[in-house]
C-alpha cells in the first residue's frame, strides 16, 4: 500500500520550502502532535534546554499532524500561529489529518475521511460537539458551526502549510517522499500520505528524509531517513530530533 487516505487530483500545489544548510547551526524536528500540547509545551522546554549548548541560530520543524485524536487540537493551533519561542525560527509542515481537516472544512468531500479518524476530539476543542448532529452526522450543520468556531488565523495557518522543507540532502515531511522520483515531481499527496513502499525502500534518492505519519514505539534513525512519530496521543510520548553538524540525537518526552 502506497497511501492511506484520500487521493484526487492536484489542482494547486502546497508550498514547498527550501533553506541554506548554513543558515542554522541546529535544527531541532518534531514528530506528530496530535491535540497533545502538553507534552509539546514540556518538548519545547527540552529542546531551548539542549539548545543552549549550541552556539549559533536555531529552527525547530513542525513534522505535521496538529489536529485529531488527541485532546487540544485547537490549544496546539493557538500555540502554533503564536510566536515561535524565544531564540527559535519554527517552520510548520502540512500533515495529512491536517490537510483533511481543512478539507472537510472547505466541503471537499475527501475531508469526509476525518470523521473516522479521530476529527471528534478536534472538534469538540473547539466547543463543536458531534453527536449533536445526529446518528448519520449531518455535514453540512457540522461544517457550518465549525466554521463559526474555528478562528480565521486557524484557517490561515492550514490553508498556507508548505509540504516540503529541502535543507541540503536533509529533507523534511510529514510522511516521506515516492521512492525515487525527484522532489520537483513530488505531489501533495506523496509528501503527506505515503507510507509502505517509502518504509519498504527508502527515498531512493541521495537524500535523508525527517517524517512522522507513521507512529512506531520509539524513533528510528537511519542513513536515509529518521521517522519521529512515537503515537503521543497514546503513549504520551512525543519526540524530536537535532540535526547538528549532520549528527541526528534524538529528545523525547513522556
Amino acid at each position: 500500500m502506497g497511501n492511506d487516505g484520500p487521493m484526487g487530483v492536484e489542482t494547486g500545489r502546497a508550498p514547498r520550502l527550501a533553506i541554506d544548510p548554513s543558515e542554522y547551526a541546529a535544527i531541532y524536528a518534531i514528530g506528530d502532535v496530535h491535540g497533545c500540547l502538553d507534552a509539546l509545551l514540556e518538548l519545547e522546554d527540552l529542546i531551548r534546554n539542549d539548545a543552549t549548548k549550541v552556539d549559533g541560530r536555531k529552527l525547530i520543524v513542525m513534522l505535521g499532524d496538529y489536529v485529531d485524536r488527541g485532546p487540544k487540537s485547537s490549544a496546539v493551533l493557538y500555540h502554533l500561529t503564536a510566536s515561535a519561542p524565544a531564540g527559535f525560527d519554527r517552520v510548520c509542515l502540512r500533515g495529512n489529518h491536517d490537510d483533511a481537516f481543512l478539507a472537510f472544512i472547505e466541503a471537499d468531500p475527501s475531508g469526509d475521511w476525518v470523521l473516522d479518524h479521530g476529527a471528534d476530539t478536534t472538534f469538540a476543542s473547539y466547543g463543536v460537539d458531534v453527536q449533536n448532529f445526529g446518528p448519520g452526522v449531518n455535514r453540512h450543520l457540522l461544517r457550518e458551526a465549525l466554521r463559526a468556531a474555528i478562528p480565521a488565523s486557524h484557517l490561515e495557518f492550514l490553508q498556507t502549510l508548505p509540504v516540503l522543507l529541502t535543507i541540503g540532502s536533509d529533507i523534511f515531511a510529514h510522511a516521506g517522499i515516492r521512492p525515487g522520483r525527484p522532489l520537483s515531481e513530488q505531489t501533495d499527496d506523496d509528501l503527506m500520505w505515503i507510507r509502505r513502499s517509502f518504509l519498504d525502500l527508502g527515498p531512493g534518492l541521495p537524500v535523508r528524509v525527517f517524517h512522522g505519519h507513521t507512529p512506531m514505539r520509539e524513533a528510528h534513525v537511519g542513513p536515509d531517513r529518521v521517522s519521529l512519530d512515537t503515537h503521543c496521543y497514546r503513549t504520551g510520548r512525543l519526540t524530536a530530533a537535532r540535526l547538528q553538524a549532520g549528527a541526528v540525537k534524538i529528545l523525547s518526552v513522556g
